[in-house]
């Protein structure tokens, strides 16, 4: 997100700060002393962010990609079939009894303190309702699947909501932590979260190893819960207490009640494929299906984090000021499109080898799935830029509105195409609900930001032309060699990487994209910080 000489992010952001002073707020420093004392302003704050939740999420992504090869080798996919099952019901009850509190407060101006125990209060309620919820309807879900085995999983995986929900919130978990992403200060959150997926994997692979069943999986989660909710209180000195201020709670559900209505659709869009393979084609199917959808959506998964974790703050900070709102959104959007572009063609190319190399012949089934999945999973990381933008500037019922039409979408075609192609039917009803949303969403933001049509489509053109000019190299390539083991699949990974930068390169210099300066002004802003 860093600017450019002309038109750039900081430019929007420095804008920003002249119009704080027409309104009495007080700037203590020019443009030459920001430049000087870089770490003061929210541009370098954002940049030092944006690396920090990058590095997190690359280390947390290597180990989870390891864990998953080194389970996949070891378990069978019965296994992740049971363990969807439980995971599915969580989210269910999570998803349906979200309060949107934690958005809330991140958005506010100002006075978020008074806020926070009341908001802690109310997120314990909400856990332990459903932890009962689910330890009680364990065996009537298990019923629905025809799956007995899963009940005993769903009554552990019920403990961890008490250490904490998704982000390390909620439960007894040290409320506190919010402001470590409030405040951009995602050092701390870098520790706090790779402490939780350390102990998962060392737990959930030693595990594996013994006991050779789901169990592992299940170990790996409660262990990863149960470190992080130590760790939060370790790092971060907040110590929460019972408050029932019922205005207080209503006051964060009137923002949070927009989150609520999105989250259920979400999970509706997002889950409801997962229950209607474990329900129509099995546990095992489900199995296949859920690992294809975490390789072919690690790109868009892990991009789509980064951003909601960084930009949300940062726009929210620049929702009175359009012009560095419309600049910071353009920035993350080709930022976005350079790297998630390139993985997602990878991905789709190279989805044979790599399951056959990497997970072994049983996980073959999968791979059509595995590679529909990866452009939906493209278009997703693209649609993210979206979603912080619309809930900045206090308007997330648009991204609300728009899942409906996806929810609608999926709702059609899933069925039918199922029937037809199996799950790769499936995938394929997925991508087609997920390009329209995109669709919607992508008009939506141009009109909220401001930004004219040419320069949203160059930003995304450039490395699109560029990523297919690479998976046509690769294809080619495939058909030179006879088999692909390990080193040659290297080496069409790194031939893929030197040919997508070498277009890439061509468009900077001669269409002006612009990108290489993006990562430099990045890289130096970063370092300037140290």
């Amino acid at each position: 997100m860093p600017p450019d000489e002309r038109s750039d992010f900081f430019s929007g952001l420095y804008v920003a700060s002249l119009q704080h002073c027409r309104k009495g707020v007080k700037v203590l420093v020019d443009i030459n002393s920001f430049f000087k004392n870089p770490g003061e302003g929210l541009y370098q704050r954002t940049v030092r962010s944006g690396v920090w939740v990058f590095s997190l999420r690359i280390f947390e992504r290597a180990l989870g990609i390891v864990k998953l090869v080194i389970l996949a080798r070891i378990l069978v996919p019965n296994d992740f079939g049971l363990m969807g099952i439980a995971l599915l019901a969580l989210a269910c009850l999570e998803t349906f009894s979200q309060t949107g509190f934690q958005q809330a407060l991140i958005q506010k101006k100002d006075g978020t303190e008074k806020y926070l125990d009341v908001a802690w209060t109310f997120m314990l309620i909400r856990n332990f309702v459903i932890f009962t919820l689910l330890f009680i309807g364990a065996p009537y879900i298990a019923k629905f699947f025809d799956t007995p085995k899963v009940t005993p999983i769903m009554r552990i995986i019920g403990i961890s909501l008490l250490f904490g929900g998704p982000g390390g919130i909620g439960g007894f978990a040290n409320i506190g932590v919010l402001y470590f992403q409030r405040e951009l200060e995602f050092n701390k959150q870098f520790i706090y979260h790779l402490t939780g997926t350390l102990a998962d994997f060392a737990i959930s692979v030693t595990a594996a190893i013994v006991l050779k069943s789901v169990w592992a999986l299940v170990f790996g989660l409660l262990a990863g819960n149960i470190v992080r909710f130590f760790v939060g209180y370790r790092i971060h000195p907040y110590r929460p207490r019972l408050n029932f201020d019922f205005d207080k709670a209503h006051e964060l559900f009137r923002f949070g009640r927009w989150i609520l209505a999105s989250s259920i659709l979400v999970f509706l869009v997002t889950q409801g494929d997962d229950i209607f393979v474990g329900k129509l084609l099995g546990i095992a199917f489900l199995g296949f299906y859920q690992m294809a959808y975490r390789f072919s959506n690690a790109p868009a998964t892990e991009i789509t984090h980064v951003i909601s974790q960084v930009t949300f703050p940062a726009y929210s900070k620049l929702q009175d000021n359009p012009e560095g709102l419309r600049q910071a959104y353009l920035k993350t959007l080709q930022l976005t499109a350079f790297i998630s572009i390139p993985l997602a063609g990878g991905i789709f190319i190279l989805a044979p080898e790599f399951t056959r190399i990497f997970l072994g012949d049983k996980w073959m089934p999968m791979v059509p799935a595995m590679q529909v999945l990866a452009l939906a999973g493209l278009i997703r990381s693209i649609q993210a830029t979206t979603g912080p933008v619309f809930q900045a500037v206090g308007r997330p019922n648009i991204d609300t509105k728009w899942q409906v039409v996806r929810l609608i979408v999926l709702a059609t075609t899933i069925y039918p195409l199922t029937l037809l192609w199996g799950m790769l039917g499936v995938s394929i009803a997925v991508l087609a609900s997920i390009f329209v949303t995109f669709l919607g969403c992508s008009v939506m933001v141009i009109k909220v930001t401001g930004c004219d049509i040419r320069s949203y489509n160059k930003v995304v053109a450039c490395p699109l032309v560029a990523g297919l000019f690479m998976v046509a190299v690769i294809f080619v390539l495939k058909g030179v060699v006879d088999t692909v083991g390990l080193l040659v699949f290297v080496l069409l990974v790194l031939s893929g990487f030197f040919v997508y930068v070498g277009f890439i390169y061509i468009l900077d210099k001669f269409l002006h994209y612009g990108v290489w300066l993006l990562i430099k002004r990045s890289f130096d802003s970063f370092r300037g910080i140290q």
